[in-house]
């Protein structure tokens, strides 16, 4: 049945445990808001969803009541998965069944943060473009080998939309709010969040090296995205030097003069920086990751690691399993 155009359109929120509120927040706000836009009529309505239709409980510990467990969707509303931290314990086998089944419908749907990593587990965006949150990306990208990670704000691949979370849900919902009631409600609503034009999809996450006003040597850039580009198998500062046409002296004269450390120990740093997450977000094993990093010595991995972050990798291992609880099998 098709929509009536002048009906409200209509979204359901599935709240994971360990969500993020201020990701949510900012994806509600833009439908709330529009609402106040024009009196007399609603743009948008919203239901909130759990899997048993108790409140749900936010990473920092804030509850939300939702209005449904996991009840039958419109085709004609777009369903948004909301996760943060911890996103493996709320993929519950109940949890995937029903989005399987909801989302065969073939209404629009996504995910906020981690949100993403939930889909996956039920296997609704195998070789699709998608994002997440910067911290679970190398995680996601590690354990899900078909499906496209993209560093950006937000991605959409046919029905199918992803975000990082946090202040890009906003970006999300205002490009969404844009193209279903124009450019003057979804400005109106930015102006409401005291928020800008909504972000470009394509921006990247972080204020990136290029960003910096500081840092703006093309040949520094380049070693870095080569050094970003290989790091399992990680390359000698001689062979970065000569695919940047420069002598390896050179190189280091131009870390020293614009990051303040040398070439090798900003390599180390980003391979360090890999297995911190790969150790924090998935069940790979301290061997795996260390061979993922491109350390050859596990001893060598374990000395560089806990010189680095004061905690032998074993440690944060065992702590960090429980972000995707074991859930490394992906349905397809």
């Amino acid at each position: 049945m098709t929509q009536d155009q002048d009906s409200p359109k209509s979204y359901a929120f599935l709240l994971i445990p360990g969500f993020s509120p201020l990701g949510f927040s900012c994806a509600l706000d833009c439908l709330s808001l529009a609402n106040h836009h024009a009196l007399g009529r609603t743009f948008y309505t919203w239901r909130l969803i759990s899997e048993d239709g108790a409140p749900v409980t936010s990473y920092n510990g804030i509850k939300v009541a939702v209005d449904a467990a996991l009840p039958d969707l419109n085709r004609d509303e777009t369903l948004i998965v909301c996760a943060g931290e911890h996103a493996g314990r709320g993929a519950t086998k109940p949890v995937l069944n029903w989005l399987r089944r909801e989302t065969r419908k073939g209404m629009d749907f996504g995910a906020l943060s981690s949100g993403t990593y939930v889909l996956a587990l039920a296997g609704l965006i195998g070789g699709k473009r998608v994002t997440t949150h910067w911290e679970y990306k190398t995680a996601l990208a590690e354990m899900l080998p078909d499906v496209i990670m993209e560093d950006t704000l937000f991605s959409v691949d046919g029905r199918v939309f992803t975000t990082a979370g946090g202040a890009a849900s906003m970006d999300l919902v205002l490009t969404r709010v844009q193209a279903d009631y124009g450019t003057d409600i979804a400005g109106w609503v930015a102006d409401q969040m005291v928020y800008a034009v909504p972000r470009a999809h394509s921006q990247g996450q972080r204020m990136s090296l290029k960003s910096r006003p500081d840092v703006r040597n093309p040949k520094l850039l380049m070693a870095i995205q080569v050094m970003e580009n290989n790091l399992e198998d990680p390359l000698r500062p001689d062979e970065i030097a000569a695919l940047v046409s420069l002598s390896t002296r050179q190189l280091e004269r131009l870390f020293a003069r614009y990051i303040g450390t040398s070439p090798k120990r900003h390599y180390l740093h980003l391979r360090l920086d890999k297995a911190r997450n790969l150790l924090r977000q998935t069940d790979l094993s301290v061997t795996d990751v260390c061979v993922a990093c491109g350390f050859r010595s596990l001893s060598h991995f374990s000395k560089s690691y806990r010189n680095a972050y004061g905690n032998p990798p074993g440690m944060e291992a065992s702590d960090g399993k429980a972000l995707w609880s074991g859930k490394s099998d992906i349905t397809r």
